[in-house]
């Protein structure tokens, strides 16, 4: 009798009773057990290793991407280089294929009637999926994070990084910004993986779902490539894969940074939220349940309005405006100038010359977009300066020519025009071995904000 009365009673305070924390380990364990996970997880805890130390022993670096001429002068620049490959391929397809899926695979499937009749909430289902692939998510960044730093500082070694100002970057502080900005990293990747929970409800068995975060991924970084407005640029959710360049000048671009990492944050959540909202009305009676019509009215809009509002808050805050690029004359000739002197005193030191300050150079620059006659603002290869600069004792004011490539991001890649035998093509010895002169080839960022909107 005492058994009869215990079972019903056992049943009736099972539903809504299972805790959050046993349904995210059912949950966590679904997703693991799945060979595309059981393989990513590997692959990016080690491929990042192999991949830098190989690299860093080549003789062609990849100089197209930032901090890929320093590979093989730290192995700081490794971590750098496959955050800046990350940000563009490797974190949106992992977003895809863990958060993109993670509801979907329960439509493919068909077990959405087992699942709710076991756990008997659907807040609880959608709080241990989520959970769940954020923990993944995680394991899989910290992964490519930890893989490529240990990779680059066994195959190079522990020296200082050259910041993007020309300044030397001490080990310790070299650690600190590669940590920082891989954390800063994770804002825009939470905002993919927000927007993979999103498609994922909204869409189903539809591979859309899957894809979703991969093409929005692609959709922002070719929105970073046009000459956007400043305000527009800043307010994209993936701006934080490129502001972390900021970190790595003397003072650092911090409000950049920020702002990006802010408006990263401000998407994952709203996407989260759209898609707890959607699955909290689902009905999983309809297996098509009007997903494309709800995808568009329930999704995209809401984040075409926060994209908007985010836009007028930056332009009123930083004082940018709603137009120009930010990629003016006065920024570009002051980047150039006070790089040449960082690095000038580099040169200066490879060469065991007398050591001379910044202050006692007065390096200037003046600089002109194609040919002088076009306005000096905005992208373009077609730049050119002009540096200047005077040394101690010495009447005659020396002067050096580069041809620069400025993206739209603000980045810069300064070639050396002569005369040679300061910005020529030559190899200095250093104390790790032969390197190339300093002042031959340099990246440099340009800040885009107003310069009285810092803080």
């Amino acid at each position: 009798m005492t058994a009869t009365a215990a079972a019903p009673r056992a049943v009736a305070g099972r539903p809504g009773r299972v805790p959050v924390t046993r349904v995210f380990r059912f949950e966590l364990v679904k997703l693991v057990s799945q060979w595309r996970i059981r393989l990513l997880v590997p692959a990016c805890w080690v491929a990042p290793a192999l991949f830098v130390a190989v690299v860093s022993r080549q003789s062609t670096l990849p100089v197209d991407t930032l901090f890929g001429r320093l590979m093989h002068a730290t192995g700081w620049a490794g971590p750098l280089v496959t955050l800046g490959f990350a940000g563009s391929w490797a974190l949106p397809l992992l977003t895809s294929v863990v958060a993109g899926d993670v509801f979907a695979a329960e439509d493919r499937l068909g077990t959405w009637r087992h699942l709710l009749v076991a756990v008997r909430s659907p807040r609880r289902i959608f709080a241990a999926k989520a959970l769940a692939s954020l923990t993944v998510i995680l394991l899989l960044v910290a992964g490519l994070a930890v893989s490529s730093t240990v990779g680059g500082l066994l195959a190079v070694g522990n020296q200082p990084l050259t910041g993007l100002d020309g300044h030397l970057v001490s080990p310790p502080d070299a650690a600190a910004g590669v940590l920082l900005a891989w954390g800063c990293a994770l804002a825009p990747t939470l905002a993919l993986a927000g927007i993979g929970l999103l498609g994922s409800v909204t869409l189903g068995r539809s591979p859309m779902g899957l894809l979703l975060p991969a093409l929005v991924a692609l959709a922002l970084q070719l929105a970073q490539m046009l000459p956007l407005p400043v305000a527009v640029r800043l307010a994209l959710p993936g701006y934080a894969f490129i502001a972390w360049n900021g970190l790595f000048t003397s003072p650092a671009q911090a409000e950049p940074l920020l702002i990006g990492v802010a408006v990263g944050l401000a998407w994952a959540a709203t996407a989260t939220a759209l898609a707890f909202v959607l699955f909290q009305r689902r009905d999983f009676t309809d297996l098509a349940d009007g997903g494309g019509r709800r995808a568009a009215v329930a999704g995209v809009l809401p984040l075409a309005a926060l994209t908007a509002i985010t836009v007028a808050v930056i332009a009123v805050a930083t004082g940018s405006g709603i137009t120009g690029s930010g990629i003016e004359q006065g920024k570009v000739q002051r980047a150039v100038a006070t790089e040449f002197a960082h690095l000038y005193r580099l040169q200066t030191a490879q060469l065991n010359r007398p050591d001379v300050t910044e202050d006692q150079l007065h390096a200037t620059a003046v600089c002109t977009k194609g040919g002088g006659s076009a306005d000096a603002a905005g992208a373009g290869n077609d730049w050119r300066c002009v540096v200047s600069w005077r040394l101690p004792g010495v009447a005659a004011t020396g002067s050096a020519a580069y041809q620069l490539d400025i993206t739209p991001d603000g980045r810069y890649v300064a070639d050396g025009d002569g005369p040679k035998e300061v910005n020529g093509y030559f190899l200095v010895r250093t104390p790790d071995g032969d390197a190339p002169n300093p002042l031959w080839q340099f990246d440099g960022i340009v800040e885009l904000l107003p310069t009285g909107a810092k803080g």
